[in-house]
């Protein structure tokens, strides 16, 4: 069975003057629903406010819990945050914390939205408002244990890089392409730049050759796994160019390095662009599923453990 986080008010009315495909968690949701008794349905709670308050500045905080953020910064997140939006974005950071909680308990589980990695402490960005990433790592190292953010993006992971820098029991890991957005990058624990163009076999090389050698020197006790599908070839706002071949070799890799380490991993759905909604729902439920059953096949308990604050 595989552990899936979805709350109903994900699915929003897109607002007005945004470009953000918000069918796309409908559509993630109901091709996850006709995968029938396989999946196991959890519902979560919105973070508490003294969790964003952690990460994000507390004005910035006030302006998204009041859907009251200034128009430049709506210009800079790419819509409006309306009373919808702004309450969808603390549930997205409480599913993100959830999954973390049941795959430390189970092995795997995934949040049908999230990975809103460029979210920053003062403003959101490109389609992010609240960091969730940021968010559940952060509680998560407040509560004892050591978090791996790996994030495979096509884009650099920025935002959760800046938030989280000074909090030791988080480490950040971010493969993208290099001349993408953002054009100001942040500094990851591990950044991994690929030039455009970069295919399967390329990108799989990159990954095997940096990511063992910070698991090794982190030791973490989970992994919070950005598994956007943008990094594929016909994506809007990618630059790189894997198949979808490509991509699952990718989710088999960290799959494989996790549970060769006895890691819990929880998933976020991240970024995917372009006009067939369905195509890239698809894409992103590939990524939950082959995840999912990978953890079924491998997992035996794990190592998953409880650190002093």
């Amino acid at each position: 069975m595989i552990a899936v986080v979805h709350h109903s008010d994900y699915v929003t009315e897109a607002p007005v003057r945004s470009t953000y495909r918000w069918g796309k968690n409908g559509a993630i949701r109901d091709l996850l629903l006709a995968a029938g008794k396989s999946i196991v349905w959890h519902s979560p709670n919105a973070a508490p406010r003294r969790w964003l308050e952690v990460v994000h500045d507390p004005a910035y905080v006030a302006e998204v819990i009041a859907a009251a953020v200034p128009r430049e910064k709506e210009r800079r997140i790419g819509f409006p945050v309306t009373a919808n939006v702004a309450r969808r974005s603390q549930l997205v950071s409480g599913g993100t914390y959830l999954a973390a909680q049941i795959a430390l308990e189970h092995g795997f589980a995934a949040n049908t939205a999230g990975g809103s990695h460029h979210a920053l402490a003062e403003t959101g960005a490109g389609f992010c408002v609240l960091n969730d990433l940021a968010i559940a790592a952060v509680q998560l190292a407040a509560e004892g244990r050591r978090v791996l953010v790996v994030d495979l993006d096509v884009h650099q992971g920025d935002g959760t890089a800046a938030l989280t820098a000074g909090f030791p029991g988080v480490a950040t890991y971010s493969v993208h392409a290099e001349k993408n957005f953002p054009a100001r990058k942040a500094c990851s624990t591990m950044d991994v730049p690929l030039p455009d163009g970069t295919s399967d076999d390329s990108y799989l090389d990159a990954i095997r050759s940096t990511l063992p050698s910070l698991i090794a020197r982190f030791e973490p006790d989970l992994i919070l796994y950005q598994g956007g599908v943008d990094p594929y070839a016909g994506d809007r706002l990618g630059r790189l160019a894997l198949t979808d071949g490509g991509l699952a070799a990718r989710d088999m890799l960290v799959a494989e390095m996790a549970l060769e380490h006895g890691l819990p991993l929880a998933s976020t759905v991240g970024g995917g662009y372009g006009d067939d909604v369905m195509a890239i729902a698809r894409r992103h439920v590939d990524v939950i599923l082959r995840l999912g059953q990978a953890f079924e096949r491998g997992w035996r308990g794990g190592t998953a453990r409880t650190r002093s604050a």
